[in-house]
């Protein structure tokens, strides 16, 4: 049902048993024709519509009053989930002065790659679920791409009112708490969990997004007992739920130290109650280290798999499929298989070079004939076009590709006219909105394209290992 037509059920002509009043009144007294004449009107203020004076269907009361409580329920259900239920109003020069009084908020920054970066805010977005409060997610900055491509919005990306629907949950954006072009440079304090889980470094974990935000942070060290491996120098994973128990007033009491002096205005100031604040949430986990790889991952059950790509990236890497299999542009998209292949920055695990170590094309080729077969015994679809998305830019390797039939997405012109974000984007997208899947082993990037096609479309997805020319024997 659209909002005109709940509109009109909410204005409709006043009535019929108004008729039946008025005709009964002429029978009666005096008092009864008023008592009548009151009912009437009252009746004629609440159904008649105030911009039309056309003679619409009549409907009982009760349906009146139901389809006006759908209305309300419906429309107060989304917003309460979004910026306008959960916010003072529109953006502030400084954040706090948009922050509701009865809400809890919680954030976090990024600093690594892209793909790490997505797994990190939905880390962020689970442990608010966990803690009961309201996260809100900054942008994704380019620190694989250069440092001179601007940010990008989170809800560029990825589509938030789905998200939040989904979860049930409000989920708010930085740029909708405080006014993206303000100079103020606003005070806080947030927990330090970098050096509670490594050594190495001897700061909390370094980002450029509390300066984009004009973030002034104190940080509190937390304690050593978040981390997953005790004195384990090569993991630095903590646990969810020993960061959510230094959200409340008890645990966090009882583990506040002296606090690090804020860059900008030396201000000592302990973990912010209300928006609760981490340096860095990539690494962390319910049960064991770099779990998003296993079935069972809470964040990726009741985060990951709900956040789908926002409708302008989802039809961007439909059309760019279109293009490459040579389907009509104003058509329906083919079904497809997707295949990753990380190579670049793979090669410091190769020091006797790429041969023998990185997987050939024939071992991938075995993987996605697997694919085919397992789509058309389990779900009987035949899956002809085959997709490769790589950093590798060796040409030789790519003829080698696509002399097997398998298609390359042309992104000659994609930075140019979408921005330099948007290739990595749209691979990602080709990546999990296919039939099937073929990734890359210890590749996030794959992990998360294969974990997206088994969630979203129930897809056959295959790993092929690395390493050494046998690596992927089975």
């Amino acid at each position: 049902m659209n909002e005109d037509s709940e509109s009109l059920l909410a204005h409709r002509s006043s009535p019929r048993w108004q008729n039946y009043i008025a005709v009964a009144s002429k029978r009666r007294s005096i008092v009864a024709v008023s008592f009548a004449i009151l009912v009437s009107f009252a009746s004629f203020s609440v159904f008649r519509p105030s911009w039309s004076d056309q003679n619409l269907p009549t409907p009982l009361i009760e349906e009146s009053i139901q389809n006006l409580s759908i209305t309300s329920n419906s429309s107060l259900a989304i917003n309460a989930l979004g910026p306008a239920a959960n916010l003072r109003g529109s953006p502030t020069s400084k954040f706090r002065d948009n922050l509701r009084h009865d809400r809890k908020y919680i954030t976090s920054w990024i600093s690594a790659g892209w793909t790490n970066d997505v797994m990190t805010y939905i880390n962020l977005i689970y442990l608010a679920v966990i803690t009961d409060r309201i996260p809100i997610i900054p942008m994704f900055i380019p620190s694989h791409i250069g440092p001179t491509v601007p940010p990008v919005d989170f809800g560029v990306v990825f589509d938030v009112p789905r998200l939040r629907k989904a979860l049930n949950i409000p989920i708010l954006e930085w740029h909708e708490v405080k006014d993206r072009n303000s100079e103020e440079v606003d005070d806080i304090g947030c927990w330090n969990t970098w050096e509670a889980v490594q050594k190495a470094e001897a700061f909390p974990r370094r980002s450029f997004v509390p300066e984009l935000l004009k973030l002034d942070i104190s940080y509190t060290k937390a304690p050593s007992w978040i981390k997953v491996i005790p004195y384990f120098e090569h993991d630095a994973h903590a646990f969810f739920w020993s960061l959510a128990a230094l959200a409340f007033p008890e645990t966090r009491a009882a583990n506040l130290v002296p606090p690090l002096e804020s860059p900008a205005h030396h201000a000592l100031l302990p973990p912010d109650e209300q928006l609760l604040c981490y340096d860095y949430l990539y690494f962390v986990c319910a049960n064991q280290p770099y779990e998003m790889e296993f079935d069972y991952s809470p964040a990726w059950r009741f985060v990951g798999q709900h956040l789908f790509w926002s409708p302008s990236i989802e039809q961007l890497a439909y059309q760019y499929v279109r293009r490459a299999v040579g389907a009509p542009e104003d058509g329906p998209t083919p079904l497809w298989i997707a295949i990753h292949v990380r190579r670049g920055d793979f090669q410091v695990f190769c020091p006797d070079g790429p041969e023998g170590c990185y997987a050939s094309l024939d071992v991938i080729g075995r993987r996605v004939d697997e694919v085919k077969v397992e789509l058309f015994q389990r779900k009987g679809i035949n899956v002809e076009h085959v997709i490769m998305t790589s950093d590798e830019r060796d040409e030789t390797w790519w003829n080698d590709v696509r002399s097997r039939g398998w298609k390359a997405v042309d992104h000659s012109q994609t930075a140019q006219s979408l921005g330099t974000w948007y290739p990595i984007f749209i691979d990602a997208a080709i990546q999990s909105l296919g039939a099937g899947f073929v990734g890359t082993d210890r590749s996030t990037m794959s992990m998360l394209a294969r974990r997206r096609v088994e969630s979203w479309s129930d897809g056959a997805v295959r790993i092929f290992k690395w390493g050494k020319a046998d690596s992927d024997d089975h």
